[in-house]
């Protein structure tokens, strides 16, 4: 069972100028991206002692 996107496809689409079509892959790729942001920013919140991430640690 593939694991759920982080990522709403749907609001991904309405970015999209028109004419630009979104492939499944691309979505796949955009949601390694933000997984991968989302845990530098954890790793940088525990450095710093916190327990909240700021929008610095992005």
């Amino acid at each position: 069972m593939p694991r759920e996107f982080v990522v709403v496809e749907s609001k991904v689409r309405e970015l999209l100028p028109e004419g630009i079509r979104l492939s499944s892959d691309a979505l796949q790729g955009l949601d390694a991206v933000v997984r991968q942001a989302i845990q530098k920013a954890v790793e940088r919140c525990k450095a710093n002692n916190r327990k909240t991430i700021i929008k610095e640690d992005f």
